[in-house]
């Protein structure tokens, strides 16, 4: 199996389990220009299995990529994948927002080219155990770093309601947040919450009746709310993705491939920030200082085509932004 976010694409021709990554053509097509020299480097942000890397060495034989997960099976798993490509990967267990310090310890001051590929992973959502899942019954984990401390369970069972509204409110974008809150904590007073199965009852017995007829499962947004607090998801993306731009060479490229709106709108964001003219207004000559150093690559957010969606409904929620830099001073 390989990672894939938001969702797999069966391929019969793509070994190690048969799956690529979505919006894989893409994302090759956006990165390439940068790549087309000797000696290129790109880092993989979210690794997962590989899958993106893996396309990406093929395509292009004298590249280097340094992949950073956050998951010790994906880094396992990727270096037996990689391993045809050994000599051209670096692998770091770590988070993305540590992209700054992994580029230090591997001596690049710049890259070429970064990928993000945010978001859970599709074996950690398949492997039950994991406790991703709101329709399988498993303990309440959710952690993708397996070697972390905090998990979903000392979440629910020790976070206030004010917290734990705040989570759902923000981070899930339940509009029944408190009410949600105020069930967990009355039931958790009963006895602990240590099942993905009990969490998902409370849940919909929070959720008034006539919302539940509409809109799929209605734990989908706690569980992916908690699923964000327990790894510090959207801190991570934060923070990773400037350390990035501000990484990238003259002709770097960055692709963002995001699956729901808070990643979508951080990527958002930051991209447009960089891409916009600072000068005051009135001056008759823009001023250098002030001018884009990037610029974007795609117009709003790209979506799968209805044809991958066809096959598989896990892409359904897939949005790529890109852009490349296209100036550089003594200021970056």
């Amino acid at each position: 199996m390989r990672r894939a976010r938001g969702g797999l694409e069966m391929h019969d021709n793509a070994g190690m389990g048969g799956h690529v990554p979505v919006m894989l053509d893409r994302v090759l097509e956006l990165l390439a220009p940068a790549l087309s020299g000797p000696d290129r480097v790109v880092v993989d942000a979210n690794l997962g299995l590989g899958g993106h890397t893996e396309a990406l060495l093929a395509a292009h034989p004298s590249l280097h990529v340094i992949g950073i997960d956050r998951d010790p099976f994906a880094i396992d798993f990727s270096t037996r994948r990689l391993a045809p490509y050994a000599e051209r990967i670096t692998l770091v267990h770590g988070t993305s927002d540590q992209l700054a310090s992994v580029l230090a310890q591997a001596g690049r001051d710049t890259v070429d080219g970064v990928l993000f590929d945010l978001g859970v992973s599709s074996p950690q959502l398949d492997e039950t155990e994991r406790g991703f899942a709101y329709s399988q019954d498993a303990p309440l984990d959710m952690r993708m770093d397996t070697e972390q401390e905090l998990t979903a369970e000392k979440v629910v069972n020790t976070y206030s309601a004010a917290e734990l509204t705040r989570i759902l409110r923000d981070y899930g974008e339940e509009r029944f947040a408190p009410r949600v809150a105020a069930l967990i904590i009355k039931e958790r007073a009963k006895e602990a919450i240590t099942s993905t199965k009990r969490l998902a009852d409370i849940v919909r017995q929070a959720i008034p009746a006539a919302t539940r007829r509409t809109g799929g499962n209605p734990a989908k947004r706690t569980f992916q709310a908690l699923r964000i607090e327990v790894n510090a998801e959207l801190a991570a993306f934060e923070a990773a993705l400037p350390a990035a731009l501000d990484a990238l060479a003259l002709g770097g490229r960055v692709v963002v491939l995001a699956y729901h709106s808070l990643e979508d709108r951080l990527a958002k964001q930051a991209l447009t920030a960089r891409t916009r003219d600072t000068s005051p207004p009135g001056l008759p000559v823009p001023l250098e200082a002030h001018q884009p150093r990037f610029r974007l690559l795609t117009r709003g957010a790209e979506l799968p085509s209805e044809e991958e969606v066809a096959r598989n409904p896990r892409a359904a929620s897939a949005r790529l932004r890109a852009a490349e830099r296209i100036r550089v001073d003594h200021q970056d």
